[in-house]
């Protein structure tokens, strides 16, 4: 699952390459100087994901979770195995599909303890979702999949993290969904609290 992630100025310019890039392929919409503070995202947070806009791709500021059942709380992470069959989340999967650029993403195992996963060498994540519209506005979540063995020492879900190249297929192309739903992450590097606790010399 993922239920907390960051995102800093390196989030910014990928998020602003990535639409340029689409601008100059798809003839898309650019944002014009994306700026924000680096801060942890939390669910029912607004933050900067990437949408299909006509024949481009567009940054906008969405909340993150789905209205929940009990009042107040939110639907955060949608898992991929059925999301496209569930009513709450099957039009957002097969039409309005986003990608939710983070630095990295932090998960808690059966001990409480923290651990931050980031993509190797530093690079940005990209993390599928799907987003719909509610009365309070454009709303997303993150999609889920089965551990792989990067994560599974610590938790047996993670989000479905994209590959830059897979970007595009996903906000765009709807034969590439089922693919993309049933792929495997990329594998990831982590850094646990404990691990950062012991470096040596601190």
């Amino acid at each position: 699952m993922c239920g907390r992630y960051y995102i800093d100025d390196d989030t910014a310019r990928e998020i602003e390459k990535l639409v340029r890039q689409a601008d100059e392929k798809l003839r898309g919409i650019t944002p014009g100087g994306l700026e924000f503070k680096a801060k942890d995202i939390h669910p029912a947070e607004k933050a900067p994901i990437l949408v299909s806009s006509g024949p481009g791709t567009e940054c906008q500021w969405q909340r993150w979770g789905f209205p929940g059942f009990q009042k107040g709380r939110v639907i955060f992470n949608a898992r991929c195995e059925s999301a496209a069959e569930k009513p709450m989340f099957r039009e957002a999967v097969l039409h309005c599909r986003a990608v939710i650029p983070a630095s990295w993403f932090y998960e808690w195992d059966r001990s409480k303890q923290k651990h931050t996963f980031f993509g190797k060498g530093g690079d940005t994540l990209f993390m599928a979702g799907c987003c719909r519209r509610y009365e309070d506005g454009d709303r997303f979540v993150i999609l889920t999949t089965q551990a792989n063995a990067s994560m599974k020492p610590v938790h047996d879900r993670m989000p479905l993290i994209l590959r830059r190249e897979e970007i595009t297929d996903w906000l765009f192309e709807d034969a590439a969904v089922k693919e993309i739903l049933s792929k495997s992450p990329p594998l990831l590097e982590r850094r646990s609290e404990y691990e950062q606790m012991t470096l040596p010399g601190i």
